[in-house]
């Protein structure tokens, strides 16, 4: 059995040691991630596939080691356009660099978004860009979304 003092020195261990882990995971700024271009491919399944570039901004002073990211466009709450890239180059802290990724259309979801475009009218479109940044090492993943509207007339 464990008196009183021994019991305290262990929970003083122990709350030492969960502060001590909690610091290793360094606390950064998330990436800022926009769009620099977007290019139709070449088509060799039938599926339309598209080149997306990105430009990722580091506001950290730590180099931000990429391990993968995830990607995807939905309009009006249906999934249009996701896609993946891996082995992407590091980006030096308090700097920015350059991603490219392919993207595949949602043939259905686009069906569906015809659909519902003829009862809409001509009411703003919502969108969602949404991504998720993976990292090498002990830096959190980072998720990033930006919404709004798009006005067509």
């Amino acid at each position: 059995m464990i008196g009183g003092s021994s019991r305290y020195t262990l929970l003083c261990l122990l709350m030492l040691l969960m502060a001590g882990c909690a610091s290793l995971t360094p606390q950064i700024d998330p990436p800022k991630v926009s769009l620099v271009s977007f290019n139709s491919l070449p088509g060799h399944s039938g599926t339309p596939r598209f080149e997306i570039t990105l430009r990722v901004v580091n506001p950290n002073k730590q180099t931000l080691d990429i391990a993968g990211i995830s990607y995807s466009v939905e309009l009006l709450g249906k999934e249009l356009i996701t896609g993946v890239a891996k082995d992407v180059a590091p980006i030096e802290g308090y700097s920015e660099g350059t991603v490219t990724l392919e993207a595949g259309l949602q043939l259905l979801e686009l069906l569906r978004l015809m659909a519902s475009l003829g009862s809409s009218g001509s009411e703003p479109l919502d969108y969602k860009f949404s991504a998720k940044i993976d990292f090498n090492g002990f830096v959190p993943t980072q998720r990033i979304e930006e919404s709004g509207e798009i006005t067509l007339n």
